[in-house]
C-alpha cells in the first residue's frame, strides 16, 4: 500500500478540518495504571511474590494510580455525565428516603447475586473457588460501606431515583413498578456480577506464571521469551478489566449508562466465556484435534520462530493495550464513555481483530498432525469462531449507537479510521470526503 495515501497533503488538509472526537478517557489514565502494576511486578518478581494476596495487590497497584490520575488530573468526577452536582448538597432529610429504598433495592440486587452464585455449581470449582472467596470475604464490609455511601451521594446526584431505587420502591411497594429502569439495573449488575467473578478467577494463575518465570532462560529461546511477554500482556489485561469490574462508580465517572439491551449481543459474549463457552475442548467450536501450533511448524527454524514470536507479541499487546486504554471503565457489554483513543483511532475493535489474528497465526489451523479432514475442519472451525467475534461487534454496534457520542465517533471512523481506510482501499473504493461523509 503507498504510504503516500496517509500522507499527502490532501489527508492532511482533511485531518485538520475533521478532528478525530473527543475521548471519554484520556491516555493518561491508562499510562498510570500500567506504570503501577509494572512497579508492583517488579517487587514481587524480585521478592518471589506469587501468591493470591500478592496478585490482588497487582490489582490494587494498577487501580489506584488511575483513580488518582482520574480525580487530580483529569477531575473526572466533575463531569455533568456523572449526574453530580457537587456545588449543592440536599438537605439529608430531603434524601434520606429515597436512599433508604434504593439501598433495599441495592441490597435485594446483591442477595440475588449471592443465589445465583451459590447454586452454579461451577462457580465453586477450580480458580472460581478463589473468587467465591473474594467475594465472600469483602460482602460484609460492602454491605456496611453502602450505607454512608449512598446516604452521601444521593445529597449530589441531581437525579438519585435510579434502577437501584425503583426496584427497592416496587418491591417495598413504595412506588408503582418501572419496568425499563428495573431492567435496566439488572442487566447492569448481571454484567458486572458475571463478568467479575470470571476476571477474579483468574487473576493468580497468570500473575503467578509470569512472576515465576526464569529470565534467564529466556534470552536463549526466542519461543519463550515471546511466550512470557504474551503472558505478560494478559496479566496486564486482566488486571485493568478486573479493575473495569471493580470501579463501577459515578463520582469517578465510571458507571455504566447502559448495558447492552439485546439478547444477541449477550448470546454472542457469552458464548465467549464459562460457562457457556463454545469453543473449549469438546465443545462445538473447539477447533484443536489435528492440530499443533506455531512452534511445532516451525521447529528448527529460528529465523521463523523469532519472527512469528514477535508478531504475536506484537498482536497480544494490541489488544492489551485495547483494555488499558479503557482505564477505569473496561467492561462487556456495557456502554461506559465512548473510547476514540489509542487502539481505538485505528478501528472501533481492535481487540477482535487482533486476538483473531493471534489465533490464525498461532495454530495455522490449515496444517495438520492428522488428516486433511482435521485441517479442513479446523479452519472452518476457526473461521466460525471468527463469525462469532463479527457478530458480537456488531451486536455491540448496535447498542453503542443508541449514544449520540458513538454515532458521531462511527463516521469519523468510516471517514478517518486506519483499519476501514485500508479496506477501501484494499477493494479499491474511492476515499470517502468529509463534505460527504455521513452525518
Amino acid at each position: 500500500m503507498p504510504l503516500g495515501m496517509f500522507h499527502d497533503s490532501a489527508l492532511a488538509g482533511a485531518t485538520r478540518t475533521d478532528p478525530r472526537p473527543a475521548s471519554a478517557v484520556s491516555h493518561g489514565v491508562g499510562v498510570a495504571g500500567l506504570v503501577g502494576l509494572i512497579a508492583w511486578i517488579a517487587v514481587a518478581r524480585h521478592f518471589g511474590m506469587d501468591g493470591t494476596y500478592a496478585a490482588l495487590t497487582n490489582v490494587a497497584a494498577c487501580a489506584l494510580p488511575m483513580i488518582a490520575w482520574s480525580l487530580l488530573v483529569d477531575k473526572v468526577h466533575r463531569r455533568a455525565s456523572t449526574g453530580i452536582d457537587w456545588s449543592y448538597a440536599k438537605p439529608l432529610r430531603e434524601t434520606i428516603d429515597i436512599s433508604l429504598v434504593k439501598l433495599a433495592g441495592l441490597w435485594i440486587t446483591w442477595a440475588g447475586i449471592a443465589l445465583i452464585y451459590m447454586t452454579g455449581r461451577f462457580y465453586w470449582d477450580g480458580n472460581y473457588r478463589f473468587a467465591m472467596w473474594c467475594m465472600e470475604s469483602a460482602a460484609p464490609w460492602l454491605f456496611a460501606a453502602s450505607i454512608p455511601y449512598v446516604l452521601w451521594l444521593d445529597r449530589y446526584l441531581v437525579e438519585p431515583r435510579d434502577g437501584a431505587w425503583a426496584l427497592g420502591a416496587w418491591v417495598t411497594g413504595t412506588a408503582s413498578a418501572d419496568r425499563e429502569a428495573i431492567y435496566a439495573h439488572l442487566r447492569a449488575w448481571g454484567v458486572k456480577a458475571f463478568f467479575l467473578a470470571f476476571m477474579l478467577a483468574i487473576v493468580p494463575p497468570g500473575f503467578a506464571d509470569f512472576v515465576d518465570a526464569d529470565v534467564a532462560n529466556l534470552l536463549g529461546s526466542p519461543t519463550a521469551l515471546a511466550n512470557w511477554l504474551i503472558n505478560f500482556m494478559f496479566v496486564v489485561d486482566v488486571a485493568f478489566a478486573t479493575v473495569g469490574y471493580l470501579l463501577t462508580m459515578r463520582p469517578l465517572d465510571a458507571h455504566i449508562r447502559s448495558a447492552n439491551p439485546f439478547m444477541a449481543g449477550w448470546t454472542a459474549a457469552l458464548i465467549c466465556y464459562p460457562p457457556f463457552i463454545m469453543m473449549d475442548d469438546g465443545r462445538p467450536f473447539d477447533y484443536r484435534p489435528g492440530t499443533a501450533d506455531w512452534m511445532h511448524w516451525m521447529q528448527g527454524q529460528p529465523t521463523m520462530l523469532a519472527l512469528t514470536g514477535a508478531v504475536l507479541v506484537v498482536l497480544t499487546g494490541i489488544y492489551a493495550w485495547s483494555t488499558v486504554a479503557f482505564g477505569l471503565r473496561f467492561s462487556n457489554l456495557t456502554n461506559r464513555g465512548i473510547l476514540t483513543h489509542g487502539p481505538y483511532a485505528l478501528s472501533r475493535h481492535p481487540a477482535y481483530l487482533s486476538k483473531n489474528l493471534f489465533w490464525w497465526i498461532s495454530t495455522i489451523p490449515f496444517l495438520t498432525t492428522g488428516s486433511l479432514a482435521d485441517a479442513a475442519r479446523a479452519t472452518i472451525l476457526m473461521a466460525a469462531v471468527g463469525g462469532i467475534y463479527y457478530w458480537r461487534a456488531k451486536t455491540e454496534e448496535r447498542h453503542l449507537m443508541l449514544d449520540p457520542d458513538y454515532q458521531v465517533y462511527n463516521a469519523w471512523m468510516t471517514r478517518r479510521g486506519v483499519v476501514p481506510r485500508f479496506l477501501r482501499w484494499a477493494r479499491g473504493s474511492s476515499p470517502l470526503p468529509v463534505e460527504h461523509a455521513p452525518a
